[in-house]
């Protein structure tokens, strides 16, 4: 917030007094004088706020899968829901606040210099116009919960097929293991190695190596081409950074996996010294 000078203490403050009371004052000098730099600044800083929001997006997104994961009580999860749904909305008025902040901006250098509106008065004006639009039920449509809500349904099913493996006999666990692993892939299409920070692509639904895929969006762009889907036979031609998102619950799939294979080879070496003893003895 610091690094846009006074312009920015105001667009940061006024979004975040908005958020509580849609009040914003106006401005008092007689003549007004607007540094354009100073608000294309400021607008840069705040757009850092979308890196907190995210941060919190993540870790609510983890705390609710490992909640999920270890059969944590539903008034637990739904607080984190909830928690979602709050950082959603943040998300939300942020974006509508830059916006308006970019809109207005244009609009006064079509003015001339001597019919200069008052720009806190626009923007408080155009800020509230747009959040009077603003739907509660529409947070439950937006890209970001919905992804949400999938990763702990998917945690849920693997939850459900853990319990329902536990209750079978040893050959069965062996086999449905087998089963599972070949059907889920751990491996990422471009390295070809096991994923350590898988993200997803949601246009096409295929996981990579964050670093990975993202060094291919950026050569393919700075080269003015397209990115293609590196998965074959996908007919996903036209990657974006901004498609990928964190999966968080292929990240869990593969420490559970990697889990189970640690305490399998434990459990072997355990009966192999078992073994050793008895015929030593």
């Amino acid at each position: 917030f610091e690094q846009g000078g006074g312009e920015a203490e105001y667009l940061c403050g006024t979004w975040r007094r908005d958020r509580h009371s849609n009040k914003m004052p106006g401005r008092s000098s007689i003549i007004p004088v607007i540094s354009f730099s100073a608000v294309d600044s400021a607008l840069s800083s705040l757009k850092t706020c979308h890196v907190l929001i995210n941060t919190g997006i993540e870790v609510t997104t983890d705390v609710a899968l490992a909640l999920t994961e270890h059969e944590g009580s539903a008034e637990e999860v739904s607080k984190m829901e909830k928690l979602m749904l709050e950082y959603v909305s943040m998300d939300r008025e942020l974006e509508q606040f830059i916006h308006v902040v970019e809109d207005v901006t244009n609009q006064i250098k079509q003015e001339r210099p001597e019919r200069l509106p008052d720009m806190k008065l626009l923007v408080n004006k155009k800020f509230n116009e747009v959040q009077n639009l603003n739907k509660d039920e529409d947070l439950l449509k937006t890209d970001i919960y919905r992804h949400f809500k999938s990763q702990l349904n998917e945690m849920k099913k693997q939850v459900g097929a853990g319990s329902q493996n536990e209750s079978t006999s040893a050959n069965e666990i062996d086999e449905d293991i087998a089963v599972t692993q070949s059907q889920r892939n751990f491996i990422c299409p471009i390295t070809q190695k096991e994923l350590q920070c898988p993200v997803k692509n949601k246009v096409c639904g295929h996981s990579y190596e964050e670093e990975a895929i993202i060094k291919i969006i950026q050569t393919k762009h700075k080269q003015k081409k397209k990115a293609r889907c590196p998965v074959v036979g996908c007919d996903n031609g036209d990657m974006n950074q901004s498609d990928l998102t964190t999966d968080s619950t292929l990240r869990r799939a593969i420490e559970s996996h990697r889990r189970f294979q640690t305490r399998r080879l434990l459990d072997t070496q355990t009966v192999g010294n078992e073994g050793e003893y008895i015929r030593s003895t």
